[in-house]
């Protein structure tokens, strides 16, 4: 039984690791793979938020398509297999339209996955879903790989090979899905029991899903200029590998920390915390980049923005998400922060770095994080409930 539940371990992270060394890459190259392609700081903006965009729509009609449908892993596998196919298709041509399509299409399918994936693994861990934190601490680790190795490569052979290296973690991640143990068929519920929108109407998971919405908009600067910015300033394509993996090595950290960390303290003081350091985070890349010294502290403060707050969130939609809607609240978490959170933020970003400058586009990050706390602070207090019956609710104070 023991290696029987190592083995499942493994899958669930060999997939984590190979989806977050294609994160990496994304994240860390396209932005400036684009520049290098002679697009301007609005059309990278609008290119990169289409990945965002297509988050709005894309996990929840999956997560819809899942809990009617019930076979949860053969979506992963063929949304997987099918982002692979699609984005062989940034190879065939660099015009704004076509890269626009292109980027629209992949997303659809590649946005589809993950929260899929979160479902199922909390289904298969049971009773050890506080350990889901541990198994998600190697997508931290594949996107350290990615970046550091992708920097060495890029640094050698230059930008033009992104694509390429992409190609092939999608490959990667596609092969990766058909180890995933089949949770077999979702049950079906009633009609009426079927409805999210009696869980919508409850003020604890609207101020969730807003918080979530904010902070993701903070990241929007961050995802699509932070490597332009310190390129910028200066910095080689491999000091800002180091620095990526300065923030997502604090992530890991975190993750190891948080299963620990979530019996200790309130949610809705770890959330206010995660907002706080959101605003000095943004300020101090905007207004110190020429300092490398504080650009590595901000960096380490990516294990409270990212790795701690997005720990809280996925405990708490899964509590507060639960039976035939998990599939749904999974989706829905991801569309409205993931999605519309970090399209807005990179959207609105590219207009203030074109107009006023790169302090502009971090300095609206801030200002998000400040609102996302004012939200939290005022908001009512989230509830989680047993995950299974809800016989205990229990508040966060």
């Amino acid at each position: 039984m023991l290696q029987a539940r190592s083995l499942l371990y493994w899958r669930l992270a060999a997939y984590y690791f190979t989806f977050y060394t294609t994160v990496g890459a994304i994240v860390v190259f396209w932005g400036p793979y684009l520049q290098f392609r002679g697009f301007d700081a609005v059309s990278i903006g609008q290119l990169v938020a289409i990945l965002s965009l297509t988050k709005i729509v894309a996990p929840y009609v999956w997560g819809w398509l899942t809990d009617r449908g019930g076979r949860r892993v053969h979506m992963i596998r063929y949304s997987a297999f099918a982002a692979a196919l699609i984005f062989t298709g940034v190879l065939a041509n660099s015009g704004f339209v076509w890269m626009a399509l292109v980027t629209l299409l992949f997303s659809f399918f590649w946005n589809a996955g993950m929260p899929q994936f979160d479902a199922t693994t909390l289904t298969l861990l049971g009773k050890d879903h506080h350990r889901y934190s541990i198994i998600r601490s190697t997508g931290s680790m594949g996107f350290i790989a990615a970046v550091l190795l992708a920097g060495l490569v890029l640094d050698r052979y230059g930008l033009q090979w992104v694509p390429c290296v992409i190609l092939l973690l999608l490959a990667a991640v596609a092969l990766c899905s058909l180890a995933i143990p089949d949770t077999g068929k979702v049950e079906h519920a009633d009609e009426g029991d079927r409805s999210i929108w009696p869980v919508l109407r409850r003020p604890s998971v609207q101020t969730v899903l807003l918080a979530g919405f904010l902070m993701q908009f903070g990241f929007g600067p961050y995802n699509t200029f932070y490597s332009i910015h310190l390129q910028a300033h200066g910095y080689r394509e491999s000091l800002v590998g180091v620095l990526w993996v300065t923030g997502t090595v604090s992530e890991v950290f975190m993750f190891y920390c948080m299963h620990r960390i979530l019996h200790m303290y309130a949610m809705k003081s770890l959330l206010l915390f995660c907002f706080l350091l959101g605003c000095v985070r943004w300020l101090i890349i905007g207004y110190a980049a020429d300092s490398l010294a504080v650009l590595v502290l901000a960096q380490c403060m990516h294990a409270v923005t990212f790795g701690m707050f997005h720990a809280v969130m996925i405990h708490l939609i899964h509590h507060l998400f639960t039976g035939v809607h998990q599939g749904r609240g999974q989706g829905l978490f991801n569309s409205l922060c993931y999605g519309a959170g970090a399209a807005a933020g990179a959207v609105l970003s590219g207009y203030a770095w074109q107009h006023w400058g790169s302090q502009a586009s971090f300095s609206l990050a801030a200002a998000m994080s400040a609102l996302g706390g004012l939200v939290v602070l005022v908001g009512p207090p989230v509830e989680v409930g047993d995950s299974a019956e809800r016989r205990r609710p229990a508040r966060i104070r």
